[in-house]
């Protein structure tokens, strides 16, 4: 089985549930980025070790949170080493904005695993864009850069639509697939 780890910041705890959906789905650890910016103890080890990161964060007016970005500035000394180069990388975001420029979001998550060397794995789902579809549906958004979620601002984080845990989890499953692919070549 690959080695997966999901490294996220959630500010309230919405992508921190949608970054365990992505981690059940892909048999993955959580490694939370904290409200300084900072990995807990062994956290650049970890990932050092990974096969595959999947990066995520809220999106706050039109990109990553503060706390994810000088995660992203700290990763150079990795970049430096090109300790990342050719492991598997995805990410995902969620925002109060039913578009909330999260594709802007996901761009810098992908900017990111470029300048690192990664190789970027997509959702790898058909949108739900029928009269038919429903919000609840899986990939309702319309997302192929990574997952999109949706919540409301005034919604806690228990709130969130099934559908949208349904489109992590699915993501988290495409991952670990295209890394074991990976690790057979």
């Amino acid at each position: 089985m690959p080695d997966i780890v999901v490294v996220y910041h959630s500010g309230y705890g919405h992508t921190q549930r949608m970054a365990q959906a992505v981690a059940d789905g892909a048999g993955a650890e959580l490694l939370p980025i904290d409200a300084e910016g900072h990995l807990p103890e062994g956290g650049w080890e970890r990932l050092a070790a990974a096969d595959a990161i999947i990066f995520g964060s809220p999106t706050y007016m039109g990109s990553v949170s503060w706390q994810f970005k000088k995660f992203a500035d700290a990763s150079s000394k990795a970049w430096y080493a090109q300790a990342w180069k050719d492991k598997v990388a995805a990410g995902f975001t969620n925002s109060a904005g039913m578009n909330g420029d999260k594709l802007a979001t996901l761009q810098t998550l992908f900017t990111l695993a470029m300048q690192h060397g990664m190789i970027w794995v997509s959702q790898g789902l058909m949108p739900s864009n029928t009269k038919a579809a429903l919000r609840n549906d899986v990939n309702y958004l319309g997302a192929y850069s990574g997952a999109m979620a949706q919540s409301p601002a005034d919604a806690g984080a228990q709130d969130m639509l099934p559908g949208d845990l349904e489109t992590a989890r699915l993501f988290g499953q495409r991952v670990a697939q295209v890394t074991a692919r990976f690790r057979q070549a």
